[in-house]
């Protein structure tokens, strides 16, 4: 089979949430080429394998990529994100991704390859087959390959369950619970990260009653709370109090533990039941109205994880409980980021290989905004590297204070130059820096927040080595 070559600036491998924030800026502050590369269908990443009825965690103003605004910017006046900002659905984002990718393809500087999948070796040879038709595709790179993959990001659907079931018993991934017939004896929710959240509060709202939902929870997880991480001007006093607040109980905490109560007493942590302490973190949103309907669910297992599923019959890694054949079980296992993605220690920039990751706790697209613009607009390898350390994805609650220790180092970097101070004010995906530079001097109370969090921030910085240690 003849090799079709071509030719690009930039190859990023991956049309997801990362790879479109970082081409974004490319495309708009230089007139590079890109060949963007990707298995999915269409751009959007994992949202194109999302379940339906899921929405961003956070609110849609600081998601997508800087040049496009995603959402109408309104507060929701229903439901359990009432009176906070919307979030976006997975239809939205597909349809966002879509729009912007034909914007891409119609200025004729940027290539998309999608049903393709890379098969070079990172370095020199850059190749991609068609996943359809076979063909083989070299591209020769001027500049860099960005390589998105780092956080790929995996839903119940592409990752079937790795625990074992006896015949006839009914699991389904989270897609297809909107489409089945309801179960005769109940469900159990397999999972207790955010998509069993999502699972549980889908049934609730629906009508499921709170005795016919069992909830497998291998980990209690503390969860952010939603109400303190809002955008705009009006929330300018609840978030900006929050963030003074952490670095005040940062600076001064005794532990992690004691960071922990702290936390929760002022509310920015949440938990699902107060007599069990959790062993998890992985950042999930939750709002006080969705935490109070889970709390109507009073069946939870906390044996460890599911072992095997017989029909009459649950095996955990701590015990067995009755179940019965009639029951629908639902997957929720799959973890949201990879393992290896939260351990190794890969640069964001190595080489002519950009791997871009978080360098804002939580923050996928403006890392890789961000990562984008420092590219192109410092020259070294180590400055870049140095303005782009990659703050650790969590698992446990301690990984919290390693993420803010990450966080703290880039911020005061950051603030060392002008330019990036200037970007980051500007840029649609920060709200938050913009939203300080715009006090008034006659906003005392807000100036007063500002200060706060200041006066912290190296107090808490010095902390958290102890803490760590």
């Amino acid at each position: 089979m003849t090799t079709l070559t071509i030719a690009t600036d930039y190859l990023i491998v991956g049309s997801g949430a990362v790879g479109m924030a970082f081409a974004d800026v490319i495309f708009h502050e230089t007139t590079a080429r890109m060949v963007i590369v990707d298995r999915h269908h269409g751009p959007g990443g994992h949202w194109n394998d999302a379940y339906p009825f899921v929405r961003l965690h956070q609110p849609s103003a600081y998601y997508g990529v800087n040049s496009k605004p995603l959402g109408t910017n309104s507060k929701d006046k229903t439901g359990l994100n009432v009176g906070m900002y919307e979030r976006a659905t997975s239809a939205d984002l597909v349809s966002y991704y879509e729009q912007l990718m034909q914007k891409f393809v119609a200025s004729g500087r940027v290539q998309y390859f999608p049903m393709s999948d890379y098969v070079g070796d990172w370095n020199g040879d850059h190749r991609f087959h068609s996943m359809m038709s076979g063909k083989e595709t070299q591209v020769t790179v001027a500049k860099k390959i960005v390589d998105t993959t780092h956080l790929n990001t995996a839903v119940p659907s592409t990752h079937p369950p790795k625990y074992e079931m006896a015949e006839g018993v009914r699991c389904v991934p989270l897609n297809d619970l909107p489409r089945i017939k309801p179960a005769s004896s109940g469900y159990v929710v397999v999972g207790a990260g955010k998509t069993g959240v999502d699972a549980c509060l889908w049934l609730l709202e629906n009508g499921t009653q709170p005795d016919a939902i069992t909830w497998i929870m291998p980990r209690d997880s503390w969860f952010q709370n939603r109400a303190k991480v809002q955008p705009g001007k009006e929330f300018f006093e609840a978030s900006y109090g929050s963030f003074a607040e952490q670095m005040e109980i940062i600076a001064g905490a005794t532990s992690s533990e004691d960071v922990y109560a702290k936390l929760e007493a002022g509310g920015h942590w949440l938990r699902l039941d107060k007599t069990v302490q959790p062993s998890m973190y992985h950042g999930a949103l939750m709002s006080q109205p969705e935490l109070e309907l889970l709390f109507t669910i009073k069946n939870v297992v906390r044996l460890g994880r599911i072992q095997r599923i017989e029909r009459d019959q649950i095996v955990l890694a701590k015990g067995v409980v009755p179940t019965d054949a009639n029951r629908l079980y639902v997957d929720c296992s799959a973890s949201a980021v990879q393992f290896h993605a939260r351990t190794d220690s890969t640069p964001v920039f190595s080489g002519n290989k950009i791997t871009p990751q978080f360098v804002r706790t939580f923050q996928p697209t403006f890392s890789a905004a961000f990562i984008a613009h420092v590219e192109l607009n410092f020259e070294s390898e180590d400055q870049k590297n140095n303005l782009c350390g990659a703050v650790p994805m969590p698992d446990k609650p301690v990984d919290w204070l390693r993420m803010h220790a990450a966080n703290l180092r880039n911020q005061y970097r950051w603030s060392k130059d002008k330019g990036l101070r200037t970007w980051n004010a500007k840029s649609r995906l920060d709200g938050f820096t913009a939203l300080a530079m715009s006090t008034k001097p006659w906003q005392l109370a807000r100036i007063s927040l500002l200060r706060r969090y200041g006066m912290s921030a190296g107090p808490a910085a010095v902390n958290l080595k102890k803490l760590l240690a």
